[in-house]
């Protein structure tokens, strides 16, 4: 032999030597106890992080009274919901198209996660092969990256999670962070955005197909997925199926009489278009009053149950619709654009509020008219103004007792006796009505009557009263004469709260949006609707008693209808503002128009939807009555319940005097509510309560529920020479 020969046998001895079985085998466990070291220490090195940014973001989801979602907000469509809300079935679906070995394992699966590893590498495709646990500590710490770094961390948060917490509540987590496609996070959003019902309803067919959406959310959509995609899917369900009757979870004849669930077509978000943004904002403006930060609301996960209906919101909207909206050209009218409508619905016996019209669209115009403080109410404060006079036994100025019966000087101009501040207000049109009973000045919203009425009562009484019963006060709420004719600001769900308080016989009705506020972690207290008693039940009453007058023979006639009703008319200075506000035993409503240019300063309505003024008892009252009659169902047979005192709250009234004072005009008015500016501080006093008067006139006919026929139609224009007066 060569030496080259020697030489290469001499060199393969020691490649053997250097290779031997138990040098390689030493090298193998070696390398194992290195590697299982190694991974001590990433054990020990990684901790549990908190949850990403995305992860714990939910929408708020805001609720009609009858649990129909009405919109959701927030950057993710998620609602995270407890396991106990999902019913078992599905749980297990899910559980059998992820990880049939959930139960048992440790949170990893070392061979599925190897094999996924190979055949991603040898070019066959991504595959899963993460446990359950491995993908919801990707969902909910780590992130999408499909990186060695970020598999290597999954590992080991997933088996830290898997002794820390207990599979339902990681069941939970993978449930609630998954994505499903059409824009839905977690099962909660999934069941909604598929097939529009809660988690908790959801069938087993049902359950197991959102499952199998899991591994392709956009390839597995039945309704735009292609023929390739709907085989795909089918078989992936089927998939599920059986490995839940292989594993004892599904009954196999259960099984064969499943068929695939095909979810509904995919539905616009339900966004804040429309009236929900209205009502979506004042329910977050009460929740902060009620101690919600907006932070915290921000943050999501709030699901919101309001106290709208949704038939009697539709009934609104549709009443809104057909008497304004419809006979408006706001895009080639000038003057028709600057009309902006309100409205506020309050059930008086519980002080939910039922609707709410916040304007043509809460993206196209964002100010909640229904909120809004910025417009006169007009005469709608004058039956604020008798039942202050009523609660507080106030007399004229020769000493009769105000009640409904009690006689008072109607002439236009006509200024006020007993004011520090001069004021002479001017009715209507300018015209002059004599000696006539409150009830009668209530019908017609004489101006005369009420601006005396105010100061023989005391501005801080009247004041106090309409606190009391709801308003708010506020640096344009000075007192003075003008008061009566409704000066201050007001917002319809304060005029529907005063209002429903004197429908509720005295009893404070807080009219509140929200009926409950729930998040994982607390909830909102909700708002006390009902309080204690205001006024007296005479006084209450005996307003309500005046303004079933005007929905049967006064300015708010176009109201009437199959019901009983009470209300008043309001047109406020320069026509900018007009309003009705009335109620039904039932149901209490306040409608307000409010002129309104594109810059937001305040204008005329005159001549928008009508030729002329727009009176509040036109356009308003016809919106009330539309939207009442639909509300209760056509009609209704309720009737008030009236407690009035026989002498003083208006079934009779004393011998007919007039009030003293001199007929020259200190001051006038060109509408219902135009005065002079007036200071804020009174100096006038109420004069002492004298003897019980003996004088009475014969009653007035209590009112009936249907107009009556002898008094003539109030012709389109409103006349003041017609027999039934305007506003």
């Amino acid at each position: 032999m060569g030496r080259s020969g020697t030489s290469q046998a001499r060199k393969g001895g020691r490649i053997r030597r250097l290779f031997t079985w138990k040098k390689l085998l030493g090298t193998f466990f070696v390398g194992c106890l290195l590697a299982m070291g190694a991974f001590y220490a990433l054990y020990l090195m990684v901790p549990v992080p908190t949850a990403n940014a995305d992860a714990t973001l939910q929408s708020n989801v805001y609720k009609y009274s009858n649990g129909k979602v009405m919109a959701r907000t927030g950057k993710i469509n998620r609602e995270i919901v407890g396991l106990d809300k999902v019913p078992v079935d599905v749980q297990r679906a899910f559980v059998a198209a992820e990880n049939k070995t959930f139960y048992k394992d440790h949170g990893v699966d070392i061979k599925g996660t190897f094999r996924a590893a190979w055949n991603t590498v040898t070019g066959k495709g991504k595959q899963g092969g993460s446990t359950i646990t491995q993908q919801y500590v990707k969902n909910y710490y780590l992130s999408q990256d499909q990186t060695a770094t970020r598999k290597l961390k999954e590992m080991v948060i997933a088996l830290k999670v898997d002794q820390n917490m207990s599979k339902s509540e990681i069941l939970a987590g993978y449930m609630n962070t998954s994505y499903y496609g059409r824009n839905a996070y977690g099962i909660q959003a999934a069941a909604q955005a598929y097939y529009g019902v809660d988690a908790g309803k959801l069938t087993v067919g049902q359950g197991a197909y959102l499952a199998s959406l899991l591994q392709a959310p956009s390839q597995y959509d039945w309704t735009s997925a292609s023929a390739d995609g709907r085989k795909l899917v089918e078989q992936r369900w089927n998939y599920v199926l059986d490995n839940m009757v292989e594993e004892g979870w599904l009954d196999s004849a259960q099984r064969a009489g499943l068929k695939f669930p095909v979810p509904h077509k995919p539905k616009a978000p339900k966004g804040l278009s429309g009236q929900s943004g209205y009502i979506v904002e004042a329910a977050n403006q009460e929740l902060m009053r009620q101690g919600v930060s907006e932070e915290d609301l921000k943050a999501g996960g709030w699901t919101v149950t309001l106290n709208i209906d949704e038939k009697k919101q539709k009934a609104l909207v549709k009443a809104v619709d057909e008497q304004l909206e419809d006979k408006l050209d706001r895009k080639g009218d000038k003057k028709d654009a600057t009309v902006q409508a309100g409205a506020t619905s309050v059930d008086p016996k519980t002080g939910a509020i039922v609707a709410m019209y916040g304007g043509v669209g809460a993206t196209e115009h964002w100010t909640n008219n229904a909120t809004r403080r910025d417009y006169q109410p007009a005469s709608t404060f004058k039956p604020i103004v008798l039942a202050s006079a009523i609660d507080n036994r106030s007399v004229t100025q020769d000493g009769r007792r105000i009640g409904l019966g009690t006689i008072y000087d109607g002439t236009s101009k006509r200024p006020v006796v007993g004011s520090p501040i001069d004021f002479a207000p001017e009715n209507e049109d300018d015209r002059s009505y004599g000696p006539v009973t409150v009830q009668k000045a209530t019908n017609s919203s004489i101006n005369s009557v009420y601006a005396q009425m105010i100061v023989d009562v005391g501005f801080a009484k009247t004041k106090q009263t309409a606190l009391a019963l709801g308003m708010k006060d506020g640096p344009d709420f000075g007192e003075g004469p003008s008061m009566s004719l409704g000066v201050m600001t007001a917002s319809t769900v304060d005029m529907a709260g005063a209002y429903a308080t004197l429908d509720n016989h005295g009893v404070k009705v807080t009219p509140t949006l929200v009926k409950s506020a729930e998040h994982k972690q607390r909830q909102a207290e909700p708002v006390k609707s009902i309080g204690e008693r205001v006024i007296s039940r005479e006084a209450a009453d005996t307003t309500t008693k005046a303004m079933q007058g005007v929905v049967q023979s006064g300015s708010g006639f176009r109201a009437a209808g199959d019901y009983q009703a009470a209300g008043k008319t309001g047109t406020s200075e320069n026509n900018r503002s007009a309003w009705f506000v009335g109620y039904t035993p039932e149901l209490v409503t306040a409608v307000g128009l409010f002129g309104e240019d594109t810059a937001g300063n305040q204008v005329t309505l005159t001549d928008t939807i009508n030729p002329g003024r727009a009176n509040g008892g036109r356009t308003p009252a016809q919106i009330w009555g539309a939207y009442t009659e639909r509300a209760l169902g056509g009609g209704s047979d309720a009737t008030f319940d009236l407690e009035t005192d026989g002498t003083f709250g208006g079934d009779t009234a004393p011998t007919p005097t007039r009030t003293t004072g001199s007929p020259t005009p200190t001051a006038t008015a060109t509408d219902e509510a135009t005065t002079p500016p007036e200071p804020t501080t009174p100096t006038g006093t109420t004069p002492p309560e004298p003897p019980t008067p003996t004088g009475t006139t014969p009653p007035e006919p209590t009112p009936t529920r249907t107009i009556d026929p002898t008094i003539p139609p109030v012709p389109d224009g409103e006349s003041g020479a017609d027999s039934r007066p305007g506003d």
